[in-house]
């Protein structure tokens, strides 16, 4: 089973809610692994502190054009959709930080004159921690293009069966698309404020398009309005857990803890949240 958690906008508490959920089920005993798709900027790690075995060097193929060979006829610039290669007076331009390395121009090119070359985007880390496997990948500084490692990261989860917990980045973007992608369930963590509603419609509208089982945790959930819950209520979606304002929770997220280990009692609450889960995703919720 692949449990992806997301949210509309950044801060709601998805990372908290991944890393407390996946806690729990591994100190139950499940066989999981934590996927941390939030590539530009992880902080799984800061709270599951896992032991690094393995650092994998992450890049894309990019064009390079050998000059003497081309014709210039400008089919390479006519497929590429990102313009990270373009023709100008017979004259061959690539920009590398545009490129997704999907190698259509190079095999379009009717002489044979461009070659894919690698360039490092970023890395992946692979390691263990507290009885479940850990992948996190950090995204270059200048790097635009997090699609791609997102996919490294993902491929290089330890094959097998059990769970996947997937941290993916916050909003809508193709960044969150490619994280939920293949999952078998979204938890989407959200907040009751106007600013939560509002990016959760957008997810809401993202995972139906996507056509992946889905359900809401509300956080903070005894601020702000109840406009989260009238607007889950009349769509029909499912609310898997309320987590009320604690300042205990906040003070321990600050000093990279769990909340469950601050907070013994949470436990049944994140155990609990994948009984919720695991109940819509078999349709007996």
């Amino acid at each position: 089973m692949k449990i992806a958690v997301a949210s509309g906008k950044g801060g709601t508490g998805k990372t908290t809610v991944a890393t407390n959920l996946a806690s729990v089920m591994a100190e139950e005993g499940q066989k999981l692994v934590y996927i941390d798709c939030d590539v530009e900027e992880p902080n799984g790690h800061i709270f599951l502190k896992p032991a690094i075995r393995r650092r994998i060097p992450a890049g894309i193929p990019i064009p390079q054009v050998d000059t003497e060979k081309c014709t210039g006829c400008g089919l390479c610039g006519q497929i590429c959709q990102y313009s990270a290669i373009v023709v100008i007076n017979k004259r061959v331009l690539t920009f590398p930080q545009l490129c997704n390395g999907c190698g259509g121009c190079s095999l379009i090119c009717p002489v044979g004159a461009i070659k894919e070359v690698p360039r490092q985007i970023g890395v992946v880390e692979v390691g263990t921690a507290d009885g479940m496997d850990f992948v996190q990948g950090f995204l270059a500084i200048g790097e635009v293009r997090a699609t791609p490692l997102i996919k490294k990261v993902k491929g290089s989860a330890p094959p097998g069966e059990g769970i996947s917990i997937v941290d993916a980045p916050p909003g809508t973007s193709c960044p969150v698309i490619e994280s939920v992608k293949g999952a078998d369930f979204v938890v989407l963590v959200t907040e009751p404020t106007p600013f939560g509603l509002n990016d959760l419609k957008l997810a809401v509208g993202m995972i139906r398009e996507l056509s992946i089982p889905f359900g809401v945790v509300i956080n903070r959930s005894n601020v702000g309005d109840e406009e989260v819950k009238r607007y889950c209520q009349t769509e029909g979606i499912k609310i898997l857990l309320e987590i009320p304002e604690d300042r205990q929770v906040a003070e321990a997220y600050s000093r990279g803890e769990l909340a469950i280990n601050a907070l013994p009692e949470y436990r049944s609450r994140f155990r609990q949240l994948f009984k919720s889960v695991e109940r819509n995703f078999k349709g007996k919720g």
